[in-house]
């Protein structure tokens, strides 16, 4: 039983990941599509909790990066060959994350709640300023080569590549040093961790994985405005699936992810002009019906199981 405790969050990666690999082969192409929407948010929630995870550091900048992912793939996408185009946009997204967290990521609370939401705005209207006036058009077409079946496995290997890195930075020096900051920043500091390197890091390696799923993603809807691009609902979508799962934990995003992909594709068929009040609705449920996640209640049913009454893993309401 012990065993099965201490291996069952890999298996259970290993075996949602393996399912997800078979639908390309079985499946309609509907199955593929829901496949995409799957993997794209199991990575952008994994990587939102990788770093809000052990942080408590709270971000709604999720579509910023996102976004421009998905504008890097609408301008470049024509003039450089592919894997290029992907390997600047997650340069893109490297810089721009080094300099917010290096001008942001000493403010903590609502402040930088609040910082990381307007960060996402302002770039959505500087890019609608200078889509309008610069390029004289709302938006841009994307003509690529790249089919829904190459989409899907790009997606794939980056699922299994943020869950390498999050595996890997979870036994490394900067794994237990942002683990000190989420219990408490002051401490950490005393300890002499540097807490504004340790944060920026894995804001960086967080943001990256964000911009390149964007990037990824751009081909899907062959025509990208801002408004497309910067949806402030991707940012919540992602913090309620990271919030379900339970963000403490490397596999909790996916608990989360998966089921609300699913639901969300359902409210969306059938829903389509309530989805943002029942997006609401599952949003204040989770929260109160499951503060730690269901992988904080999977770990209540373990340590009932041990005899242990170990808390499981938090996110504070505070920071970046």
């Amino acid at each position: 039983m012990s065993r099965l405790f201490r291996y069952g969050p890999a298996v259970l990666v290993g075996v949602t990941l393996g399912a997800l690999a078979l639908v390309p082969f079985v499946g309609s192409d509907y199955h593929v599509a829901l496949a995409i929407a799957i993997l794209s948010y199991i990575v952008l929630a994994t990587a939102w909790a990788l770093f809000s995870g052990p942080t408590g550091y709270v971000s709604l900048a999720t579509v910023a990066f996102f976004g421009i992912g998905a504008y890097t793939v609408a301008v470049l996408g024509e003039v450089l060959p592919w894997p290029v185009v992907l390997l600047v946009a997650a340069a893109i997204g490297l810089v721009v994350a080094l300099v917010v967290g290096l001008s942001t990521l000493r403010l903590s609370g609502i402040y930088f709640v609040v910082f990381s939401f307007g960060l996402a705005e302002l770039i959505r209207q500087l890019v609608t300023w200078y889509e309008v006036n610069i390029g004289r058009s709302v938006g841009r077409y994307v003509f690529l080569d790249v089919t829904q079946v190459g989409i899907f496995w790009q997606l794939f290997g980056l699922a299994v590549a943020i869950f390498l890195v999050g595996w890997l930075i979870g036994r490394s020096r900067l794994g237990l040093a942002l683990k000190v900051i989420g219990e408490d920043e002051t401490v950490a500091r005393h300890c002499g961790i540097d807490t504004t390197r340790a944060k920026l890091m894995l804001f960086a390696v967080s943001s990256v994985f964000i911009t390149v799923t964007g990037a990824v993603m751009a081909p899907r809807w062959t025509y990208i405005d801002p408004a497309i691009a910067f949806n402030p609902l991707v940012s919540f979508q992602v913090v309620v699936m990271a919030l379900l799962g339970g963000a403490g934990v490397l596999y909790g995003p996916l608990l989360g992810a998966v089921p609300l992909v699913l639901l969300f594709d359902l409210i969306g068929a059938h829903f389509p002009n309530h989805f943002s009040i029942l997006l609401g609705l599952v949003f204040i449920v989770v929260v109160y019906g499951l503060p730690k996640g269901v992988a904080g209640l999977m770990g209540r049913v373990t340590s009932v199981e041990h005899g242990a009454g170990s808390p499981s893993p938090r996110v504070r309401g505070e920071g970046g």
